[in-house]
């Protein structure tokens, strides 16, 4: 399992808050709804305790680099 640093979750909310279908969730979970996604202390969405990760390319691809270079990979 990896650890995010508090940099990482910091552009992980702010590319939450640009994308289209989390802002549909938040919105639901702000206007009471029971759903498997929540916000934690830090603002981060969350489903079932997983850090939801928006459809950036780009950060996609920094969590994978990320995986492959953690002493827990293996191939």
């Amino acid at each position: 399992m990896l650890r995010l640093t508090n940099d990482f979750l910091e552009e992980v909310v702010e590319k939450q808050m640009a994308d289209a279908k989390l802002l549909k969730f938040k919105t639901l979970i702000e206007k009471g709804k029971k759903l498997d996604i929540e916000i934690d202390e830090n603002g981060v969405m969350r489903c079932q305790g997983r850090v939801c990760v928006p459809d950036v390319p780009e950060l996609k691809r920094m969590i994978l680099e990320e995986g492959h270079r953690s002493n827990l990979s293996i191939h």
